[in-house]
């Protein structure tokens, strides 16, 4: 696991970086499904706001191609509701690793990267949530070891590539509470 973090550096993401994370959503759409979104729906519009949602109110982390600069391989982003009363929350966390890069410990760097982010420069955030699909097992693999729990089931919520419904899975982390170094 050493070696994964001298092979690949994890960096905020710029507006710059729009249409590389359009060709990384697309891709990860269109040949995995491990996001919501089908590849048409990924559009110019729909990355430009969360890049400037994660700019103003959360965080937005990007991992590049080591052999190819140009090409990102993984993005992670959360942000604020923008309501004062989840002002303790960051919500819609979304990421995505280009299939070739998966099971590669790329999700686990960008999460563990996004955890100390928040730990560090957002004392205010004590709860991160998310939503996956049932289905996707993988993830929430994932999500629970990075302390991510399972609060529920969205039934028949989320129609797959075959129409038929499956329950979203509403998952949560919470800020542990810390004693006091006396």
């Amino acid at each position: 696991m050493g070696k994964m973090q001298l092979e690949y550096s994890v960096r905020g993401a710029e507006l710059s970086d729009l249409h590389k994370i359009m060709v990384l959503y697309k891709t990860v759409a269109a040949r995995s499904g491990g996001i919501a979104r089908h590849a048409d729906e990924v559009t110019e519009a729909y990355v430009q706001n969360f890049i400037e949602r994660c700019h103003e109110t959360g965080i937005i982390l990007t991992i590049e191609d080591p052999s190819n600069p140009e090409a990102l391989i993984a993005e992670v982003h959360t942000c604020s509701p923008g309501i004062r009363v989840f002002s303790h929350l960051f919500s819609d966390l979304t990421i995505a690793v280009h299939p070739d890069y998966q099971d590669k410990g790329i999700g686990s760097l960008l999460f563990q990267t996004l955890l100390q982010e928040i730990e560090l420069k957002h004392p205010e955030i004590l709860r991160i949530e998310l939503i996956t699909k049932e289905s996707n097992q993988k993830a929430i693999k994932l999500y629970q070891k990075f302390g991510f729990r399972p609060e529920g089931r969205l039934e028949k919520r989320i129609s797959g590539k075959t129409g038929e419904l499956e329950a979203d899975i509403p998952m949560a982390w919470i800020r542990q509470e810390r004693e006091p170094p006396f």
